[in-house]
């Protein structure tokens, strides 16, 4: 019998609930902004007064088989890495990278637009893992080109010092610490925020698409901004690491 992939039942759900309990489950899960379970979607919001019950099931996003799948991407990380240090040669090292990105994003999508094994972030399908790390897999051979084989370091310093501070960049940035500290402080109401006012006054209104806002807004309010953070933090030597 073919297993099902779609958010009222999956492997990675049964496995959990059979292994952990529900109630050692994550309580709030992504199905929740789907839309079918919410009228904001993609975004968070009251739920539909049709919502289906699997809306408010628990579920673990990082779960045992999705763990599996995640190391299966952290092994191919490995293996470019493996790649920059035994590969002495520009073309040797780029011939390897390019070839297994291709070779990956070929499996990818071969699996999703069959319907075999559709992509999927939430339950960390092997079609995500491999579009994933191919795609990452180009855009390094592309970093690479631009960096040590043409020489143009200067533009993507930010990047070195993110990279030289990953670990805060991570928590600060992306588990989103910093923007909820400054979203604890309002006037009158939760949603008036300062970077709620930054969103809306200098990148949705001033474009006037919310989608090309939020695109500008992730690349300066977040990328450029924690990328001077970082150089200013690397010039004063301070590092977060372990």
């Amino acid at each position: 019998m073919r297993g099902h992939l779609g958010p009222a039942c999956n492997a990675v759900g049964y496995v959990d609930r059979e292994v952990w309990g529900i109630n050692h489950l994550y309580q709030y899960p992504v199905w929740s902004r789907l839309k079918a379970c919410t009228l904001s979607s993609p975004g968070s919001g009251p739920f539909r007064e049709d919502a289906p019950t699997w809306c408010y099931a628990s579920f673990e996003p990082e779960g045992l088989l999705s763990t599996i799948s995640a190391i299966l991407s952290g092994t191919i990380g490995i293996h470019y890495g493996h790649v920059l240090v035994h590969f002495k040669d520009h073309s040797e090292r780029l011939k390897q990278w390019v070839s297994m990105g291709f070779g990956l994003l070929i499996i990818a999508i071969i699996l999703h637009f069959t319907d075999a094994i559709p992509i999927n972030k939430q339950l960390y399908s092997f079609s995500y893992v491999c579009f994933t790390a191919g795609a990452a897999g180009i855009v390094f051979s592309g970093f690479y080109i631009l960096i040590d084989v043409w020489g143009l370091r200067m533009p993507f310093l930010f990047l070195e010092w993110i990279g030289m501070n990953a670990m805060l960049v991570y928590v600060m940035a992306a588990q989103g610490i910093f923007e909820g500290f400054i979203n604890g402080w309002y006037y009158k109401s939760p949603d008036n925020t300062l970077v709620k006012w930054i969103q809306k006054h200098v990148f949705f209104n001033v474009w006037n698409s919310q989608k090309l806002g939020t695109l500008l807004y992730v690349i300066f309010a977040q990328i450029t901004f924690w990328g001077v953070v970082a150089g200013i933090l690397h010039k004063l030597g301070i590092y977060w690491k372990l």
